[in-house]
């Protein structure tokens, strides 16, 4: 299952990244639409709060009093609804600075790695302590690793969203 779950959250890393190649470097800092980040906001976000779980899970911990996968159905159920918008804690919202793409990309790309080793090689069963989730409360690092995986694919699926809505207004331009 570890392995499995290791498997799911790289691949996840690898379809943002992915999708990010796919903007244009002069349409990263663009706003897409009303109320939305730029590219580059979404992709900092996710270095922001991903990373951050990297250091969650390699912190400190204690034994888990209770199911280790308790809260996985919520996180999941929530992160993957699509139709309802989610606000950010301030400490992970990205600042409305230009992005430079390969940077971005970097990160995202360290960070993909840094998740690749926690995941291999830490007793996911354990509850993290070092920090305390908004709305959640302590996650074990099995709950953990299913937020960055479900954090992250709601977020390509914004990204996406991103794309699409770029490529059009160049398509709708060049004619």
């Amino acid at each position: 299952m570890e392995q499995q779950l290791q498997k799911e959250v790289s691949n996840a890393l690898a379809d943002l990244v992915q999708t990010l190649t796919l903007i244009d470097e002069k349409e990263i800092n663009i706003v897409p639409f009303e109320g939305s980040w730029t590219a580059g906001q979404l992709a900092q976000h996710i270095i922001m709060s991903n990373s951050g779980f990297d250091e969650l899970m390699n912190g400190p911990v204690k034994d888990t009093e209770r199911k280790s996968d308790e809260l996985i159905e919520g996180i999941r159920t929530s992160f993957l609804d699509f139709s309802h918008k989610m606000q950010s804690p301030d400490f992970v919202l990205p600042p409305k600075i230009d992005y430079n793409k390969h940077e971005l990309l970097q990160s995202l790309s360290n960070i993909k790695e840094q998740l690749d080793k926690t995941l291999k090689g830490l007793d996911l069963t354990k509850t993290c302590t070092g920090f305390e989730i908004p709305v959640l409360g302590y996650l074990t690092r099995l709950e953990a690793a299913h937020f960055v995986l479900s954090h992250t694919k709601r977020h390509t699926h914004q990204l996406k969203n991103i794309a699409v809505k770029l490529a059009s207004a160049n398509n709708v331009s060049a004619n």
